[in-house]
């Protein structure tokens, strides 16, 4: 069952995010969860088991595209279908809004989340990312 997320799962879910190694130590994963809830073009929708949180996805739009962050399914309940069913949802959202356009980042080095995300359609855009950290504790490069 995919649902909107909630206070409440918070800790499920950001543990989901560290055991799937999608947090980076300049990131706080708890800051995202509630920004991601607090906004009005955002939201973090989970895939439960029962009670228990096996999956989930963030989503949002800054007005000129929808964005998926922190996709995530339990490791034991890879391969099953769950990271597609979110990301589906997740489009869902987006298609409620209007928004045109998904886009996401992946880090070069991920050959598995690239893999899934080829597997469901998606294509490389022939984009560059660049960037800055605004505040300290982000690193060096």
């Amino acid at each position: 069952m995919i649902d909107a997320a909630t206070l409440e799962d918070a800790v499920a879910v950001v543990t989901l995010w560290q055991r799937c190694g999608l947090t980076r130590p300049w990131n706080d994963p708890h800051a995202d969860y509630a920004r991601a809830l607090s906004g009005a073009t955002s939201t973090i929708l989970i895939a439960r088991d029962g009670a228990a949180v096996i999956g989930s996805v963030m989503v949002g739009y800054d007005g000129h595209r929808g964005w998926i962050y922190y996709l995530a399914v339990a490791p034991d309940r890879q391969g099953q279908g769950v990271g597609r069913t979110l990301f589906a949802a997740a489009e869902d959202w987006l298609r409620a809004l209007s928004v045109p356009k998904i886009q996401l980042m992946v880090r070069s080095d991920n050959a598995v989340a690239l893999g899934f995300y080829d597997a469901i359609g998606l294509a490389r855009q022939d984009v560059v990312v660049l960037g800055r950290f605004l505040a300290a504790g982000g690193p060096s490069a």
